[in-house]
């Protein structure tokens, strides 16, 4: 095939026939035309030659040029598409290296395979023309609800029309065992769309949680509005979920503007959540209000939060505890997700017996240490005294409420309570010189003669090794393993050490032996407070 005046304007018509097929630009088209017809030509006068074709966007006639550069002696490598600054003269007036000599030449023939060829080039070049564009439209459309049609199922995994894309909702993504054919219609979350080697992905989903905010969002006039907020969202696709909700109008009910008049809000999305049940709950600042209502239909008695191992106990009612729990689990698991906490569940009877074990426990530990009878050791507990250090340096008034207490008595229990916490100290120390602990952590202000024993059981002697730790490995931390918070236990744990007073300690540790100049912390916060300051006032 020639590129004659004939099948000139050809070019140009088929260029923009496949062009508004598949809604992208002419030029792309052209420019893969123009690619298709350099590589055939390449094939006619030789690969090593650098040989373009321009092709004209009026009248679609195809110019062959032959392109060469002028480089330096020694860098002269390919001898069809380069030449020296000498052999140039007899070309151009005043040579320089850089620049390119262009020499028009005779169009080719194309031949079967040529043409063959060619025709790849194009369809190609149109493939990800259509792709870019395909990227571009869906990729600001991710974390939105869009409706197609299905195609096909392929492995369980269904692919869907989305308009002028495909989207796909994989097996593990759909609500239970809901299946699909051909040309069913599907409202689905677009949860990600990615460029990736075969073309962008569009990935689907109807269990995301995102996908029943989006859906109340849409059924719901005042969440849309943004006078109630959806603050979390906790799903067992097809079986249940958690949805908390809060209101910026105080003459707005966000749990029955979600339900709506008898139902018919809370309903649309139901349906299409194939009769998934929904709990609509008030959210609240307060964690542990929050958590009581999260548990709704159980009743709970009492909530005890620990906020730094991010852990919270509630209480329940002996005949509440399964209620509480749901099937198989269900209810505590979709609250743990709602507020984001590790929750243990008893029962008023379990809490009641780990409470007098306790109280068992403190009873033995006054009576043993400070020689004190059952009863007086009973007293402390139950005025709230939980260890030695309570007595022992607590205001002399405190100890002066409990009957029968005088100030010699006050007197008394304080240093029997010292002199038993100095032995103890002794006898740390004692201990962690004998593992070989040097004078530099001993003298280290902020560690007990307790704490300096454990270090050095866990091989930490010296100043230089106390600065190497990271906060997580003395104070203890949680990480998630398979979607499961696992406790990581630090060596300083037992004492109550928090991770920010780690921290602190670790970074002194690390001032004293001259590792870290104070000036670029106190520049470094410095930094961070102009940062946060700029965020608060962009947010507001």
């Amino acid at each position: 095939m020639a590129i004659t005046s004939a099948n000139q304007l050809e070019l140009l018509q088929t260029a923009e026939a496949v062009a508004r097929e598949k809604m992208i630009d002419p030029s792309l088209v052209i420019e893969a035309m123009e690619e298709s017809l350099a590589r055939a030509a390449k094939s006619r006068y030789g690969a090593e030659m650098d040989i373009r074709v321009a092709i004209d966007r009026k009248t679609g006639k195809a110019t062959f040029t032959r392109v060469r550069t002028v480089v330096e002696d020694d860098l002269l490598e390919n001898y069809q598409a380069e030449f020296t600054v000498e052999q140039a003269k007899q070309y151009m007036e005043a040579p320089a290296v850089g620049d390119a000599y262009v020499e028009e030449v005779p169009p080719v023939e194309m031949g079967r395979i040529a043409a063959q060829s060619a025709k790849q080039v194009i369809l190609q070049k149109v493939r990800e023309a259509e792709r870019d564009r395909q990227f571009e439209e869906f990729k600001d459309r991710a974390g939105t609800i869009i409706n197609g049609v299905v195609k096909r199922e392929e492995y369980g995994n269904v692919i869907v029309d989305v308009g002028r894309g495909e989207g796909i909702l994989r097996r593990n993504e759909k609500i239970g065992r809901e299946s699909y054919r051909p040309n069913d219609r599907i409202r689905c979350f677009i949860k990600d769309v990615r460029r990736e080697t075969r073309g962008p992905q569009i990935f689907l989903s109807r269990t995301a949680p995102e996908f029943m905010a989006e859906l109340f969002k849409m059924e719901v006039p005042e969440i849309y509005d943004g006078i109630i907020d959806i603050k979390a969202v906790a799903r067992d696709p097809g079986s249940r979920a958690k949805i908390a909700v809060i209101s910026y109008d105080g003459s707005i009910d966000p749990v029955g503007a979600c339900v709506g008049m008898r139902g018919s809000r809370v309903q649309a999305v139901v349906n299409e959540l194939q009769g998934e049940k929904i709990d609509i709950i008030p959210w609240n600042e307060d964690q542990p209000t929050f958590l009581v209502n999260a548990l709704q239909p159980a009743e709970v008695t009492k909530v005890v939060l620990d906020e730094e191992a991010g852990k919270i106990e509630v209480v329940v009612p002996d005949e509440q505890l399964s209620l509480a729990i749901g099937r198989r689990g269900q209810n505590v698991r979709l609250a743990s997700q709602l507020t984001a906490l590790d929750i243990d569940i008893m029962t008023e009877a379990e809490e009641s017996e780990r409470r007098q074990k306790e109280f068992e426990e403190r009873t033995q530990l006054f009576m043993r240490t400070l020689d004190l009878d059952e009863f007086f050791a009973q007293l402390l507990v139950s005025e709230g005294f939980t260890n030695l250090e309570e007595v022992g340096y607590v205001e002399v008034d405190e100890l002066l409420v409990i009957d029968g207490v005088d100030e010699g008595t006050a007197a008394e229990l304080q240093a029997r309570a010292r002199d038993f916490l100095e032995a103890q100290n002794r006898a740390a120390l004692e201990a962690a010189r004998e593992l070989g602990v040097e004078d530099s952590l001993v003298g280290f202000e902020g560690l007990t003669p307790q704490m300096i024993e454990a270090l050095a059981k866990d091989g930490v002697l010296t100043l230089e090794d106390f600065a190497t730790c990271a906060d997580w490995e003395l104070a203890g931390g949680w990480t998630t393993v398979d979607g499961e918070r696992v406790k990581d236990d630090g060596i300083l744990e037992p004492f109550d050490l928090s991770l920010e007073d780690a921290q602190d300690l670790v970074m002194t540790a690390r001032i004293v032996l001259g590792w870290v100049d104070p000036a670029d912390l106190v520049a470094e916060e410095e930094v961070q407070d102009g940062e946060e300051t700029g965020e608060k006032e962009a947010e507001a």
